[in-house]
């Protein structure tokens, strides 16, 4: 009989596309795969396109460290959600359930943990988040980037780096530059803010704009509704996001500003792009990309330039730094072994599957 999988994982595209990246070799496996999600979360947007990969959607809420007037609605929603999660598995019966986080994960793990359903999750971050935190009571094997990550995670934990799609080893530069209408005449600078934008470094680039022009191309992805049509100007192209063309845009690039999100960083690793992180600030966020960013550039994989001391003058200096110093990076990342985490991650959910 053909065996099953659950996918989850949601809220930003980095609970999503290591997802993606396993796909392909789950299907070629002969494995039908499912995927729970939440009706509107970006989860459902990125796989409304996939007609190999049936969607189950399930309520959910957000679990909170500080006080909102939703902390009071948002655990009835999860209830809610866990029993959805409960039909699903119900219906389905898969031989094996594997979560990336994001709240959505929450029901979708204690659901399959009740029905006796292996259980593996991927931890991307440095530390483990809130979600991922009560996740791992739950399952039977913690699958982890940073190898640092294990003092975390106990002895569920196995170190396997994150999934890389494989869809981003196969860009070609020329196809990048056509598209982006480039002509090599300047070295291509990649800025992004992630899946859902980043309003202080968009604000940044764009101020740095006329001196960045001088010595680069660039082409910013900006986030859903950033875009400013009046600054468009040769050399310079800006996206709310790139799908498709995303792996030729890499290809075509020489240097990246970008968040710190882990599956970002590991995937810039795997291509061997240098960055420039800007990681979240302690005040937006529980200071994971901060972690990240660190240990890229105590590894020598990246360079960090703190959101507070972002200023136009402070990113030029140093993506000029950065572009200078380019060919050493590339030289480290090269000969990092455990860039791209996908056949580690398959090994350990192959394993849990013949347990079920």
């Amino acid at each position: 009989m053909e065996k099953k999988i659950i996918l989850t994982g949601g809220g930003s595209a980095g609970h999503v596309t290591p997802n993606l990246a396993l796909l392909p070799q789950l299907l070629a496996e002969g494995i039908e795969v499912h995927y729970i999600g939440t009706a509107d979360g970006i989860e459902r947007t990125i796989l409304s396109e996939r007609k190999d990969v049936t969607y189950h959607i399930i309520s959910s809420g957000k679990l909170r460290r500080y006080f909102s007037w939703k902390n009071f609605t948002d655990p009835f929603r999860v209830m809610r959600g866990l029993f959805q999660a409960r039909r699903v598995m119900r219906e389905v019966k898969p031989a094996a359930v594997f979560s990336k986080g994001g709240f959505v994960s929450v029901p979708v793990v204690i659901a399959a943990h009740g029905k006796h359903i292996p259980v593996v999750t991927h931890e991307s971050d440095y530390t483990p988040g809130l979600a991922n935190k009560i996740n791992a009571k739950f399952a039977d094997r913690i699958c982890v980037t940073f190898e640092d990550t294990l003092a975390h995670v106990g002895a569920k934990g196995v170190h396997t780096g994150t999934p890389i799609r494989p869809e981003l080893y196969q860009g070609d530069k020329e196809r990048g530059l056509a598209f982006l209408g480039f002509d090599d005449k300047k070295p291509v600078l990649l800025i992004m803010g992630g899946s859902l934008g980043a309003s202080v470094v968009n604000d940044a680039v764009r101020a740095a704009l006329p001196k960045l022009l001088i010595s680069y191309d660039i082409v910013h992805l900006c986030g859903k509704g950033k875009v400013e049509e009046q600054l468009n100007q040769p050399g310079y192209r800006q996206f709310e996001y790139v799908n498709e063309a995303l792996p030729d845009v890499l290809a075509a690039t020489d240097v990246v500003v970008s968040r710190a999100g882990a599956n970002a960083v590991f995937e810039f690793l795997a291509l061997s792009k240098p960055a420039l992180l800007i990681p979240l600030p302690r005040s937006a966020s529980r200071g994971d990309q901060i972690l990240n960013a660190g240990y890229f550039a105590r590894k020598g994989f990246a360079m960090v330039l703190e959101q507070e001391s972002l200023t136009p003058e402070t990113l030029l200096d140093a993506v000029n730094d950065l572009y200078d110093r380019r060919l050493s990076f590339i030289a480290t990342m090269s000969a990092e072994p455990l860039a791209d985490g996908a056949d580690e991650v398959l090994a350990v959910i192959r394993s849990a599957m013949k347990k079920e």
